[in-house]
């Protein structure tokens, strides 16, 4: 058939494809005629034309005593298959975003290997942030500032809305710089605290986060976007104390 593969990309299964294009060429046909006509089993061929008229893009016609016909709509509608297939897509993805972290959690339990997720880009970035929204207890975090506001400041700024929003607070370890302690002596918030180490080196442009027995870093160069995810009970206890034992030590900058 000579639309068949087109028609499979807008979103119609191969037999669905090629029972739609016959009826294009016949106007009108009934589910004999086409088993004649075509290389499918009869009952194939019933379940692909009952599923066409649900998709909207055959009319089925039913007399009594009289066997039922059926007719193409015009191949217009198929644009709406389409949309409606990318919309389904859209969703799906959506969805198995949301879960994804859960399988992942249930895999290493089983295999008992680390789950390393990696993202790269300013879209992945934003992912590695947004998972820590499903946080249970306060997020741990070592934050290079001058990095976040410069490569992905409007990004940071919804996600600490989103953060608010949810009511999730986060701990910070900054470096100890005239820059951050003018931003903290203007920034009030009630869900996150930041405490100040001393800074004798350049910038490192990563950013950690500890939280729900992961560990994620976000590297913030100009030249490359990283966003890596860890999950391992043994690394995130690791780097939880040693986030705590600093912690106690540094000093106040905002609470």
């Amino acid at each position: 058939m000579q639309y068949t593969e087109i028609l499979q990309k807008a979103g119609l299964t191969e037999p669905q494809a090629v029972i739609f294009e016959a009826l294009i060429k016949e106007k009108d046909a009934k589910a004999g005629k086409l088993a004649k006509l075509l290389p499918l089993k009869r009952g194939l061929i019933y379940k692909s034309l009952e599923d066409l008229v649900a998709l909207g893009l055959v009319e089925k016609e039913e007399k009594p005593g009289e066997i039922a016909r059926f007719r193409p709509k015009h191949p217009a509608m198929l644009r709406e298959v389409a949309e409606k297939r990318t919309q389904a897509m859209k969703e799906a993805e959506a969805a198995l975003a949301g879960v994804l972290p859960a399988l992942v959690s249930q895999y290493n339990l089983g295999s008992g290997t680390p789950g390393v997720l990696v993202y790269e880009g300013e879209e992945g970035i934003e992912k590695v942030l947004d998972d820590s929204l499903s946080a249970k207890e306060a997020i741990y975090s070592y934050v290079d500032v001058e990095a976040v506001e410069k490569q992905i400041g409007e990004m940071n700024a919804r996600y600490m809305r989103k953060r608010e929003k949810l009511d999730i607070y986060k701990k910070l370890l900054v470096p100890d710089t005239p820059f951050i302690r003018d931003i903290y002596s203007k920034e009030k918030s009630l869900v996150t605290e930041a405490r100040a180490i001393p800074m004798s080196m350049t910038p490192f442009e990563v950013t950690m986060q500890i939280y729900d027995g992961k560990v994620s870093y976000l590297t913030l160069s100009s030249e490359r976007k990283l966003g890596v995810i860890i999950e391992d009970p043994h690394i995130y206890q690791m780097h939880k104390y040693l986030f705590e034992t600093l912690y106690e030590k540094a000093e106040v900058l905002a609470r």
